[in-house]
């Protein structure tokens, strides 16, 4: 459930940040909703990050590769 989670956040992070670009390259005077698509990309980079921090915490996930 845990990696399900954080596959849909980053899914999530994508489309924010493919909204902000299109929205930047539109051009207009939207400079909102870039700043919006932006916001939004932070705050679910922020939670993922936390996420992943507690998913650790708790064993849900473990890292794998070379350790010291």
């Amino acid at each position: 459930m845990g990696k399900v989670l954080i596959i849909l956040i980053f899914l999530g992070i994508l489309v924010s940040l493919g909204s902000a670009l299109f929205h930047m390259v539109k051009g207009g005077r939207r400079t909102d909703a870039t700043a919006k698509a932006l916001t939004i990309r932070i705050s679910l980079s922020v939670g993922l990050f936390i996420l992943l921090f507690i998913l650790y915490a708790l064993g849900v996930i473990e890292p794998h590769g070379v350790r010291p």
